[in-house]
Formats: C-alpha cells, structure tokens, sequence
C-alpha cells in the first residue's frame, strides 16, 4: 500500500462504547456499593480488595476508551 492511496477511515467496534461505559459503571457501583454498606458488600469475604475489584473495572473501561475512535 502506497502512502497517497485512499484508505477507509477508522471505526470502533459497535460494542465497544457499551462495554466500555458498563466497565466504568460497574467499577463505580462496587466501590460506592463497597463505602455505602461499610465494607458488609459486594464480596465480604475479600475486605478492602474490593477497591481493587472496582478499580480493575474502571481500568477496562479506561484500556477500552484508548480503542475508541
């Protein structure tokens, strides 16, 4: 391919955006769900490792945003 050729403009994957948005929601949710409920929730069993949970999820959706076009 030629770098003066004509190429078709990027696009996300149409679920993308929906992931995305649902990672950061439920990232959000487990932690407030995890503060609100004075650590009795989401898993009780791992404690405060329930921050990480949430933060992974909020850092899905931020790895999936950098894929966003």
């Amino acid at each position: 391919m030629h770098m003066d050729e004509p190429h078709a403009p990027l696009e996300s994957p149409s679920w993308l955006a929906p992931v995305m948005v649902a990672n950061f929601l439920i990232g959000l949710f487990w932690i407030v769900t995890f503060y609100v409920s004075e650590v009795r929730y989401p898993i009780p069993g791992i404690g405060n490792w329930n921050m990480i949970v949430g933060f992974t999820f909020i850092g899905i959706g931020f790895s999936l945003a950098t894929k966003w076009r």
